[in-house]
């Protein structure tokens, strides 16, 4: 299947309206839509909406959304030129507002390309330990993403993970949205805490994508201070083309497991 299946993502009878019901393999271990999800799905929406492909897009995200709900994605183009659309998408569940997605969408022939970040040398997927959840994961997002740890270094700032999505048959710019929704993660681990984390906004910038089953997450932490963090993730794909960079902010919480006592 591809992505937009994967997600649930549905066309309505407006070329300009999408909608994305909100189901547990979407979601958090705590039962609202994943971030990286929604801005995959609003990507994926503006892409259909007008029918180029995605430069960058970035996301605010307002509120939650939890199943079973029904979250509506609406597209609205403010500029259209001859090879770059400026469009954005408003993502909301009956009067409430979860995310806003501006973006810029188009192609162009350019005799010139380059990357100049240096993909970094971890063990393959095969050789890394599966990375498992710390609380309930069996009605989430988890169940649908198989991932290995790579690489953990608290001291500076950066986690490496190897991610798939076994039932997406090839990568796209929406699922590498889904895949770069992890400072949340890197966070944690810089930090070597227990930690939860609030995405407040998610931008991607994509560039080629090239066919592969796995993508190294590349996550670096620049700053955890006044209870925000701050970070960047690098989407690699096993022969060293860099596909899309991410960066991201999000509210730092400290986490309490909630015992089995109380629960």
């Amino acid at each position: 299947m591809d992505v937009r299946e994967w997600l649930g993502l549905t066309a309505t009878h407006n070329p300009m309206r999408w909608c994305l019901p909100v189901t547990p393999g979407i979601s958090t271990g705590h039962g609202f839509l994943f971030g990286g999800c929604a801005l995959g799905a609003a990507i994926s929406a503006l892409e259909g909406s007008t029918g180029r492909p995605i430069i960058w897009a970035t996301a605010q995200y307002l509120s939650y959304a939890r199943p079973p709900s029904v979250m509506d994605i609406d597209v609205t183009v403010a500029s259209e030129g001859r090879q770059v659309t400026q469009a954005r998408a408003t993502c909301h569940v009956g009067n409430t507002e979860i995310l806003t997605v501006n973006a810029a969408l188009g192609d162009r022939d350019l005799p010139y390309s380059g990357q100049w970040p240096v993909m970094p040398e971890v063990p393959p997927p095969d050789e890394c330990l599966p990375r498992e959840g710390r609380w309930n994961v069996e009605d989430s997002i988890m169940t649908r993403l198989d991932q290995r740890w790579a690489k953990s270094d608290p001291s500076i700032g950066q986690t490496v993970l190897w991610t798939r999505l076994p039932d997406v048959l090839e990568v796209s710019a929406p699922a590498l949205a889904v895949l770069g929704d992890y400072v949340p993660l890197g966070i944690g681990q810089a930090l070597a805490q227990e930690t939860m984390s609030n995405s407040l906004d998610n931008t991607i910038r994509v560039g080629a994508v090239v066919p592969t089953e796995w993508v190294m997450i590349d996550i670096r932490i620049d700053l955890v201070a006044r209870g925000f963090g701050h970070g960047t993730v690098s989407l690699w794909a096993p022969d060293g083309t860099l596909m899309a960079a991410a960066s991201q902010s999000a509210i730092v919480r400290q986490w309490t497991p909630v015992s089995k006592a109380s629960s």
